[in-house]
């Protein structure tokens, strides 16, 4: 559809609503867009290409807009190109808008459209989110690519292994690190030409998992956080820099909301005198969410540092019956998001028995 002239306002301050507001549901390759003018009548509908040369082209040199688009892969890089021009960016929670994701008559067209009326009307309908900065997303990629790696060195250690078994072998029992070297001499003549490549390439990603811990290690001196919060029980380096890197700031988040920020908070569906019993919500970022359940596995663990936290868990475990150990290592979880938050905004490092440590004081 041909492009028509709009003539808008700027907006002052971030304050002002703008006359226009445009609904973009991004897509992959080719991204729809729709704009509603102040009367909510619909003024141009089309499409564009995800490009960043044909979203400025698209965009740039006109008034200030209130542009909406839904989270996803290409949002992080278009807000902060329509922000750039000097529009006012909505990014909408796609998890919390069951109109959009759940129609029954889906499609970019029509998603473009909700996005423009929702954002025209009430842009908190939209429970909007905030992206992190590039830098915090860059840093943050570092510690997702180890993920990664580690996830495939894991599932080619685990094919080594079964191909030994096969074969009435066994390889030792080691960390993965050692095994490139322990393994050799286990390895059945007839498996040698299969069973060489899978560990060089376990030695080589040993290599690159180990460089890159040697690369989260140095984020403690930009965000010195880091170190606060490695002072709780389970908390490495991962673990405290992917707390910190995700959340962006102490105040995205209350102490208390912390553990509902990350989904680690049952749902609720409660009407009237029914108020049922439900699973976590599993909402915010499943990344994080399985590193704080893998410290709260640590707490609860043979080897956790004794604390009030790992006492209470140990106790709600204990009378939980057969459910009882998952649900308490979800519970800590929830617990250490909460710590967590609290030793950031607080400054102060982390006390195993905080009452014991009050009282002396």
């Amino acid at each position: 559809m041909k492009k028509v002239s709009r003539e808008l306002p700027k907006m002052e301050a971030g304050i002002a609503k703008p006359e226009m507001t445009v609904g973009l549901d991004l897509g992959d390759r080719y991204s729809h867009y729709c704009f509603l003018d102040s009367d909510g009548e619909v003024v141009e509908e089309g499409r564009v290409q995800s490009t960043e040369a044909a979203l400025r082209r698209h965009f740039e040199g006109e008034g200030c807009l209130r542009v909406a688009l839904e989270c996803g892969t290409h949002s992080p890089w278009v807000s902060r190109l329509l922000n750039a021009l000097g529009h006012q960016v909505i990014v909408a929670n796609a998890r919390k808008i069951p109109t959009i994701t759940g129609s029954e008559s889906k499609n970019d067209r029509n998603d473009a459209e909700k996005l423009a009326r929702f954002a025209a009307f009430d842009p908190k309908l939209l429970s909007p989110l905030e992206h992190r900065s590039e830098e915090r997303q860059v840093d943050l990629n570092l510690i997702h690519a180890r993920s990664t790696l580690v996830r495939a060195r894991t599932m080619i250690v685990n094919a080594l292994r079964g191909l030994v078994k096969s074969a009435g072998g066994r390889l030792p029992a080691c960390s993965t690190e050692s095994l490139p070297a322990r393994a050799l001499a286990a390895i059945p003549p007839a498996l040698s030409a299969v069973a060489t490549p899978l560990l060089e390439q376990i030695g080589l990603l040993n290599a690159q998992v180990d460089g890159m811990d040697k690369q989260i290690e140095k984020l403690s001196a930009k965000y010195p956080e880091i170190v606060l919060l490695r002072t709780a029980p389970g908390v490495g380096p991962i673990v405290a820099a992917a707390y910190v890197l995700t959340l962006g700031e102490p105040d995205a988040a209350s102490n208390r909301s912390a553990g509902a920020f990350l989904g680690l908070r049952p749902a609720q569906s409660q009407s009237g005198a029914a108020d049922p019993q439900r699973r976590i919500s599993k909402a915010g970022d499943s990344f994080l969410r399985s590193l704080l359940v893998q410290s709260a596995q640590y707490v609860l663990g043979r080897f956790g540092p004794d604390s009030e936290l790992r006492r209470w868990g140990l106790k709600l475990a204990a009378t939980g019956g057969k459910r009882g150990k998952k649900r308490a290592i979800i519970a800590v979880a929830r617990k250490l998001a909460v710590v967590l938050h609290a030793l950031w905004r607080s400054g102060q490092r982390f006390q195993p028995f905080p009452q014991q440590t009050a009282v002396a004081a």
